[in-house]
């Protein structure tokens, strides 16, 4: 009798909750949405100011409120946004640079697509920006941001330029890939133009110094410094032209630019937008990853230390980063790792966006505390296995299958893994990001001319200064020498002349007797008195 009472309870539990499941299918989905709601937004939880990017996901349904936020107290960890071509890095780049903008803090953008100068002018607004924030529970206001355009070449914008005094022996053998010899005869280059006060400006400069070393100037140098090889100086001019000819002529100079123009703010308090327009550089990787590598230095170097700050100073944002990593050399990228592990206490960001994470390398990736990952496409067993590792890099989440979650992510839709404010990693969220307030297109020549010619950096920086330098100088200096041999010349000439006529006059003695008036008028005498006779 007991076993049949009990048959009949399950039985009667087992049919409740096929009714439940059959007329009620979303309450157990209730039970786990209310968890993850919890969890998403209980890890999200800060004390100081943040970012919110977007609301995170559960199986595909946007959960509205679960908001995924960024202590602005650890965005000067570094980061990452990644993810196939069309998935929206841009417009998660954009967001960021929004958001940072309104809390007062400056951005740098290395924009090499061209798009993202709409920055300076408000969103048209649509219907389906309407629907995506309404999903995520967060207000859609459109607006338009402080901007400053800038450029390495001809491009319009304020030109930007520093000087190879500004770099330093040690940068620019980097840069230049040299060797240790080579190197050395840099340093001694250097050294030779600080002991008489030469100013290196520019590559016109320097080019002239190394040939002055092993020519006019051989003699000098070999006494003061030792012998430098011809073979040396060749290497390092070959390794100049080669510079040249990616436009660092047009790089290095005057007006240098100024680093600290990169933290204004606006009269309302708005940190500026600094847009770095590089679409002509991007087949020209050395003069791109010369130009980085020289500001993070400048900015590492003048910046002073923050220590442990509740906001960011600046936060640069790196576009199609491989073009830094891929062409750099092994002492370059060691350059870059280090300035990357130290220049973040100096207040100062570094985001990397790229379309693998596979692209930057280790060393730097393990620094990075933010990673924004889009969509990546398995198309080939190649990338399948790059998936696989970039599912490695991410906290496990019972709520994710991160291998999984990569290929099904929608466009405007990431992965999301920040630090909290205690430096540990938050939830992983797959989050449905917030649209841009501002354009998602580039401006018109109108609206770019009349943004430049309402700024003041352009009028401060784009005015070309040559002023005098080591080139002037050492023409001056070869002329004056060369003027003062040839004049050391025709007086040894003279002089040689002159003791040439006087030997010539000591060698007749008969001559200068015969030749005298006395004897001459001996000479009258005597043929007068025979005469008359």
């Amino acid at each position: 009798m007991t076993l049949l009472k009990t048959d009949i309870r399950i039985k009667s539990l087992f049919f409740s909750s096929l009714f439940f499941l059959y007329f009620y299918p979303n309450l157990f989905n209730m039970s786990d949405k209310d968890t993850f709601f919890k969890y998403i937004t209980e890890g999200n939880t800060t004390k100081g100011d943040f970012i919110s990017v977007g609301a995170a996901m559960l199986n595909g349904e946007t959960i509205t409120g679960a908001h995924v936020k960024i202590p602005l107290k650890t965005m000067n960890r570094h980061g990452l946004i990644a993810g196939a071509t069309g998935t929206g890095k841009t417009k998660s780049l954009q967001v960021l640079s929004e958001n940072l903008s309104d809390k007062g803090i400056p951005v740098l953008l290395m924009d090499i697509k061209g798009d993202l100068s709409g920055l300076a002018q408000p969103s048209p607004g649509h219907a389906k920006i309407d629907e995506r924030h309404e999903k995520i529970g967060l207000p859609f206001e459109a607006k338009s941001f402080p901007v400053e355009i800038l450029t390495l070449s001809e491009q319009d914008g304020v030109r930007l330029r520093a000087t190879v005094s500004e770099f330093g022996p040690v940068l620019l053998s980097r840069i230049l890939d040299l060797s240790e010899t080579q190197s050395g005869v840099v340093a001694v280059i250097f050294q030779y133009c600080d002991d008489n006060k030469m100013p290196v400006l520019d590559l016109k400069d320097f080019k002239k110094i190394l040939q002055y070393a092993t020519q006019e100037g051989k003699d000098e140098f070999t006494e003061a410094y030792g012998r430098i090889s011809t073979a040396s100086t060749g290497a390092i001019l070959r390794k100049i032209v080669e510079l040249e000819q990616q436009g660092a002529d047009l790089f290095f100079g005057e007006t240098s630019f100024d680093v600290d123009d990169l933290l204004r703010v606006n009269n309302e308090g708005r940190g500026y937008i600094n847009i770095m327009r590089l679409t002509d550089i991007q087949d020209r990787p050395k003069l791109f990853s010369t130009f980085m590598l020289s500001l993070l230095a400048e900015i590492y170097s003048t910046f002073p230390e923050q220590g442990d700050s509740d906001r960011p100073e600046l936060i640069i944002f790196i576009d199609e980063a491989h073009l830094i990593f891929n062409e750099a050399s092994k002492a370059l990228l060691n350059q870059i790792e280090s300035i990357v592990k130290l220049i973040r206490s100096k207040g100062v960001g570094l985001y990397f966006v790229t379309q693998n994470p596979t692209d930057v390398p280790e060393g730097v990736l393990g620094q990075l505390g933010l990673k924004i990952q889009h969509a990546l496409r398995a198309f080939t067993a190649k990338d399948r296995k790059a998936i696989k590792l970039t599912a490695q890099n991410y906290p496990d989440s019972e709520y994710y299958d991160t291998t999984e979650v990569l290929t099904s992510l929608g466009i405007g839709e990431a992965l999301v893994s920040a630090l909290d404010e205690k430096g540990r990693p938050t939830p992983l969220a797959a989050t449905m990001m917030r649209a841009p307030m501002s354009r998602m297109d580039v401006l018109t020549d109108t609206e770019l001319s009349n943004l430049l010619s309402n700024s003041k950096l352009v009028k401060k920086y784009n005015e070309t200064i040559d002023r005098e330098s080591a080139y002037e100088m050492l023409n001056e200096k070869i002329e004056l020498t060369e003027t003062e041999e040839a004049k050391e010349k025709a007086e040894s000439k003279q002089r040689e002349r002159y003791t040439t006529t006087r030997k010539s006059t000591a060698m007749n003695p008969i001559v200068k007797v015969l030749t005298s008036a006395t004897f001459i008028r001996s000479v009258f005498s005597i043929l007068t008195k025979v005469m008359k006779k």
